[in-house]
């Protein structure tokens, strides 16, 4: 059965991709949960019209995203933090907080998932962070001090 994705399913395809599915999988799942709708011609040609403006939104924001990253390669962003005195933190810094440091001392909005750390960084020093949104990747530097 043929359907158009309103959402970016995993394993089936992005929005506004007519695919065909199995039909009980269209009737039973994808079609109540409003994540397809079933593929007449006129929704195929909508659909056709919102996924090249969806395509071209996505260019851009990849290269928005790839211009922070360069950005970011050259800002110094320090994160303050308590530690103790063998330069262990007390709380662990992870994703929101690289983010709300970027936000605040580079000025640049990086999206949420966008930080790939492995673990949370649990000590003083500087760490190299990776960064990933859609076909974008990169990494910066950040550098965790001692609160004083």
């Amino acid at each position: 059965m043929k359907v158009i994705l309103t959402k970016d399913t995993k394993k089936i395809g992005r929005a506004h991709e007519v695919v065909d599915v199995e039909g009980g999988y269209a009737l039973n799942y994808l079609v109540p949960k409003k994540l397809a709708i079933f593929a007449t011609p006129s929704a195929v040609k909508q659909a056709e019209t919102r996924r090249k403006q969806s395509e071209a939104r996505r260019e851009l924001d990849t290269k928005l995203f790839e211009q922070n990253i360069a950005h970011l390669a050259e800002a110094r962003i320090v994160i303050k933090a308590k530690a103790n005195e063998k330069g262990h933190l007390y709380d662990a810094v992870g994703e929101p907080e690289i983010i709300d440091a970027v936000k605040e001392q580079a000025r640049i909005d990086l999206p949420k998932g966008s930080v790939k750390l492995e673990k949370p960084i649990k000590e003083l020093g500087t760490f190299t962070v990776p960064l990933a949104a859609g076909e974008a990747f990169g990494a910066f530097s950040i550098i965790l001090e001692a609160e004083t």
